[in-house]
């Protein structure tokens, strides 16, 4: 195989899924033990893409603009899970309401940015690099919270770890990338696979694009083989519900609970694009979301860790006010955010409900800006240098 072909395979890869040879091992002398674990703090992303509907999710029951302005789909009051005496939680969410009720729930309404993009692509780009909406990043915030983390240090892409087959900008770094981790033994065979044997034979450093990717390749099966013999020795004892979303928490708690050395774990559920009859699907998929939570926060409190784990919710747009005529929603801008467990206090709704008198092209205006709230994770949370990461001071929110 010559570089050409190298690279054009290596190309097609990802920093998660990528086959790794063994004569990488020069690059592998750094140990994979002595992790700084900082405060031993972890955060959870779960990204719920296609742009949820966040009224219909967190439901102003008590507002008679909602149930105007959505005649067939907006959620009847009597079946809403209050939370105050104004919003209340979609009836799919009886599990996070429990949450709630725990204390464990802290709900962020109006949360978006100046100038929103109702692009799938180009919003989720903005909450993932938190750019600006005008300004085009290619790296993500975890992924510079990673390069911070190991500046200095030995490379530790499982630091950050992502439970797909793909890595997310978001976790995009620009001298590291996380890890993108759906089975830890698929990925460690992955690494010790025929075709590495051969490309293993074929070795070249003398070009600086191509020791990069080794050099990337050899973090990788580094990372594989510590995720792997980590993760093999628990097992959860909690019944996760069987889709993807319950399973990809049981695999995060699973390496919760066998001690790998990730502060940031990054997780997604697909579907909530529901321009036509979204009653259905939005339950459906809610229900999905709170179920696999609620069964998480069981399985973090059952080994006492549901302190040290927050989970964050986010999607990447809200809906419109107006339903549309197709029984759905179009896309929005402003949406709330969760964050669960983690020991902090004061676990609530934090701020106002959406105005729906004061709306801005038909849209709810935001109030909190994301990038308040990753700002606050990373600096009172995961003791990060918040401004360095996002590349300018964001206002705190009172929620650590």
């Amino acid at each position: 195989m010559n570089r050409r072909d190298f690279i054009k395979q290596s190309a097609l890869t990802t920093a998660g899924t990528m086959l790794i040879p063994h004569f990488l091992k020069a690059y592998e002398a750094q140990a994979m033990g002595g992790l700084d674990t900082s405060n031993g703090k972890i955060l959870v992303i779960v990204q719920l893409s296609g742009g949820n509907d966040g009224l219909n999710t967190v439901v102003p029951y008590r507002n008679d603009i909602y149930y105007r302005e959505r005649p067939t789909i907006a959620i009847r009051s009597e079946k809403v899970l209050p939370l105050n005496d104004e919003i209340g939680l979609h009836p799919a969410m009886s599990p996070l309401k429990a949450l709630y009720d725990d204390g464990l729930v802290t709900v962020i309404n109006n949360v978006g940015y100046p100038n929103p993009d109702r692009s799938h692509f180009r919003s989720m780009d903005i909450w993932q690099t938190a750019s600006d909406s005008d300004n085009y990043l290619r790296t993500g915030w975890v992924g510079r919270f990673l390069d911070a983390a190991c500046a200095g240090k030995e490379q530790q892409p499982f630091r950050t770890i992502e439970v797909d087959d793909t890595l997310s900008l978001a976790l995009k770094g620009s001298q590291l990338n996380g890890l993108a981790v759906l089975d830890p033994k698929k990925l460690y065979n992955q690494t010790r696979s025929g075709f590495t044997a051969k490309l293993s034979q074929e070795h070249h450093d003398d070009h600086e694009s191509v020791a990069y990717l080794y050099k990337t390749l050899a973090e990788t099966v580094s990372s594989a083989e510590y995720v792997y013999s980590k993760a093999k020795i628990q097992s959860s004892s909690t019944t996760y519900p069987n889709h993807e979303l319950g399973n990809r928490l049981r695999t995060v708690s699973q390496m919760i609970q066998s001690g790998v050395g990730t502060s940031v774990y990054y997780v997604s559920i697909s579907g909530f694009d529901t321009h036509i009859n979204q009653p259905g699907q939005q339950e459906r998929l809610l229900g999905q979301y709170a179920e696999a939570v609620g069964a998480f926060m069981t399985d973090l409190k059952l080994i006492g860790r549901q302190n040290d784990v927050l989970l964050m919710t986010f999607s990447e747009f809200g809906r419109r006010v107006k339903q549309n005529a197709s029984n759905g929603t179009d896309h929005g801008t402003a949406n709330n955010v969760f964050l669960i467990g983690g020991g902090m206090p004061s676990r609530r709704v934090l701020n106002e409900a959406p105005n729906l008198t004061k709306l801005t092209d038909g849209d709810l205006t935001y109030s909190v800006d994301f990038r308040q709230i990753y700002a606050t994770l990373l600096r009172d949370y995961l003791k990060a240098d918040d401004t360095a990461i996002l590349g300018r001071k964001f206002e705190s929110l009172k929620i650590v």
